[in-house]
């Protein structure tokens, strides 16, 4: 068991990824550099090991498939996630670490929107969609996660043994977020400076394709997390329609005894069959995820077991 993991998902990032192992083996110096390989044509393997990291493969590609391996794969008291693009200040990973290790937080977020993220970024775009991201988890899951998005974070144990990874790519960092946040887990925010790609360096990230991805798991995480209050919105706005179009028909027959538009009066009554259905549904999807937290907090002594068991093997040798 390591005492601290340092994580770096990379794919063709031979440019950058020296300094970012040469900067956290500095930072970190009893830390274990572990990169990451998702498949990379430009020999960044290689040059990981030459400066002193371990490296290790994932051939399933996406960011979410790398960390699902790193997770399962890696013991640690401490762990920090990082991207290989030399993006993030190793500076502040003691910072980070101390978090996890001394004040028991679950997870760290490297905090770059109250910094300098928005003067380097050069994409538009990804300002906007991060704000946006972040001020909609925060409001639906009743948080106060400052950075949704952010590839720089510490974990403990508990939350890398306990999170399920399933998210394939870069939604992975929104999963993480709400999953701490539906779990009320310690999630402690650290302001770091953020810095742009060097030139040459190429993200990854499409702002377009992978930002509608990072949405459509938004609203599919609150579907399963919060249940209940999906599918009342839902009955909400089946039952305006149906009694939206329903007036009329009511009208109608109270003027004249008459109901000329009876498929309309048909298609109303189907309306508010399935608004009511959806109101049940939700009642009996939050009975389950309550349940599921039961069972969550029941993991996560599971988890704190192992972690002594594994620190007390630890001391041993």
């Amino acid at each position: 068991m390591d005492k601290i993991a340092v994580l770096i998902p990379c794919y063709n990032e031979s440019k950058t990824v020296r300094k970012v192992v040469e900067d956290f083996r500095r930072e970190l110096p009893e830390a274990v550099i572990y990169v990451y390989d998702n498949n990379s044509t430009d020999k960044t393997d290689e040059i990981a090991v030459v400066a002193g990291a371990v490296v290790r493969y994932e051939r399933h590609q996406g960011k979410g498939n790398v960390i699902r391996r790193m997770f399962r794969e890696i013991d640690a008291q401490a762990y920090v996630m990082v991207d290989g693009d030399d993006t993030y200040p190793a500076e502040s990973a003691s910072e980070m670490v101390r978090r996890v290790l001394e004040e028991q937080a679950d997870m760290v977020v490297g905090d770059r929107l109250s910094s300098t993220y928005y003067t380097e970024n050069k994409r538009p775009f990804h300002n906007f969609g991060n704000s946006f991201v972040k001020n909609c988890i925060n409001r639906f899951f009743d948080t106060n996660i400052q950075d949704i998005m952010t590839g720089y974070r510490a974990f403990s144990y508990s939350f890398v043994k306990t999170f399920p990874v399933l998210s394939r790519g870069f939604e992975i960092e929104t999963e993480m977020s709400i999953h701490a946040a539906d779990k009320h887990m310690q999630v402690d925010n650290v302001i770091i400076d953020y810095r742009d790609r060097p030139e040459g360096s190429v993200s990854k990230l499409n702002t377009f394709s992978d930002g509608f991805k990072v949405l459509a798991r938004m609203l599919s995480l609150y579907k399963n997390y919060k249940p209940f209050c999906f599918f009342s919105i839902l009955s909400g706005f089946l039952a305006a329609l149906g009694i939206g179009f329903f007036i009329p028909v009511m009208v109608e027959y109270v003027r004249t005894g008459l109901v000329p538009k009876f498929p309309t009066l048909i298609v109303c009554c189907f309306v508010l069959v399935a608004a009511l259905q959806s109101f049940f549904a939700g009642m009996v999807l939050q009975s389950i995820e309550q349940k599921n937290k039961q069972d969550f907090e029941m993991l996560l002594i599971q988890a704190r077991e192992r972690y002594e068991s594994l620190l007390k093997r630890r001391k041993d040798e």
